[in-house]
């Protein structure tokens, strides 16, 4: 200890952690800070949120099945019997009957040779993608893709391009382009979300499968938002577009927003997924899901099949609020899913109107820069199957009189 502080003696010493507090604090000056709200209970329409009770309307819970009884009694039953933990990663002991059991359900339900089980959907994102393309390849990327998707590419050693948002014109001039390329590309990836999380559109993904048939292109799909939400019964994007895993090559979800629980996956072929447990390390070096999750996805996947008025009431929900919010003078972009944003512009005036909804009971979350352009400033609402029609009109009435207060409309 003496010599520790002889040898620092004359040296003038440096905080080499000042930078924190002071970017901090520009991001505060800015309003382009992240400010936490507590849920003091379930993730319902209506819940205490630092003590007070709220609409809740920037949740990813879209068809309430975070506590839909048949989930809570799966998940009870399987801590029963298999208690907290799996123990270990899924490639030594970690894999349990139920996580195959998941896998296989998830695959019928998808209409796909095989599917495979991430701890989180940005771990599937960012441990896959570096894997399928190296660096005598290109992967061609939509300019509004998700931030895993962005790390999983930039974890590569690929060349990138990318292509105007949802444009399939100037995809097909990228892939031309890369085509010509010399030396000639080994292989070429191209990725898209399948609902744009900032904007609730939708990919072309019918277009982009034709695209990359037609320039030998692998074609990788994130339908995080998707999930429970798009094609037959909440099927997702591939099965929206009716399309099949021959022409999308991988189908990447979420069980975490529409499913109720948490993880990632993908679907495709059988040849896919034995080559993402063997070269994801996301997936190699990660423990497996607890037994409750697994068994309350495959509960989830049970209710998608049965009781289809769940995705019915979500989207009878969203076209209600949809219009009723265009009528009264509020971009909502170029939405086509339960993610309405109300597009405001500055990110003082969204955070303003998030405030004063919140005081009159409504919680919704800006979103400002980086998550989307600096003049692009919002709330994004997302709808609920579970709100009723008398609660989405008290929201309507709240945003009209604040929005007029606040000269958005």
């Amino acid at each position: 200890m003496v010599f520790s502080v002889r040898l620092f003696e004359g040296y003038k010493m440096r905080d080499p952690t000042a930078f924190l507090e002071k970017e901090y604090n520009e991001l505060v000056e800015k309003a382009l800070d992240w400010r936490l709200k507590e849920v003091q209970g379930p993730s319902e329409p209506v819940s205490i949120v630092d003590g007070r009770e709220v609409i809740i309307l920037c949740s990813n819970n879209y068809l309430g099945l975070t506590t839909h009884p048949k989930l809570k009694q799966a998940a009870l039953d399987a801590v029963k019997k298999y208690g907290v933990g799996s123990g270990a990663v899924r490639a030594i002991s970690g894999t349990m009957d139920l996580h195959m059991e998941l896998e296989r359900r998830l695959a019928k339900f998808k209409k796909a040779e095989a599917s495979l089980t991430y701890p989180t959907g940005f771990m599937a994102n960012s441990g896959l993608i570096p894997q399928l393309i190296g660096n005598e390849d290109i992967i061609v990327s939509d300019e509004l893709n998700h931030g895993s998707i962005i790390d999983g590419v930039r974890l590569s050693r690929a060349d990138r391009a990318v292509y105007r948002h949802n444009d399939a014109e100037h995809l097909a001039e990228v892939l031309d382009e890369a085509e010509k390329h010399s030396p000639e590309y080994r292989r070429i990836l191209v990725i898209t979300d399948g609902v744009f999380s900032m904007d609730g559109d939708i990919a072309p993904l019918d277009e982009v499968a034709k695209l990359g048939a037609e320039h030998g292109a692998m074609i990788y799909v994130d339908d995080a938002h998707g999930e429970g939400v798009l094609g037959d019964g909440g099927r997702g994007i591939v099965s929206h577009f009716g399309l099949t895993h021959k022409e999308v090559h991988v189908e990447m979800g979420t069980f975490s927003k529409a499913y109720g629980t948490i993880g990632g996956h993908i679907s495709g072929s059988d040849a896919l997924v034995k080559f993402a447990w063997n070269k994801s390390r996301t997936w190699l070096l990660s423990s497996s899901h607890p037994p409750a999750v697994a068994a309350a996805t495959i509960a989830a996947i049970d209710v998608l099949e049965t009781e289809p008025q769940h995705v019915r009431n979500l989207w009878r929900n969203t076209d209600y609020f949809k219009k009723a919010a265009q009528e009264l003078g509020f971009n909502t972009g170029n939405s086509q899913t339960p993610i309405i944003p109300i597009i405001v512009g500055e990110s003082h005036k969204a955070k303003a109107l998030a405030d004063r909804l919140y005081e009159d009971g409504v919680f919704v979350v800006p979103i400002v820069f980086p998550m989307v352009a600096r003049d692009l400033a919002r709330i994004r609402v997302q709808m609920h199957a579970k709100l009723t029609t008398e609660q989405l009109d008290s929201v309507i009435e709240k945003m009209e009189t604040i929005g007029r207060d606040l000269d958005i409309i």
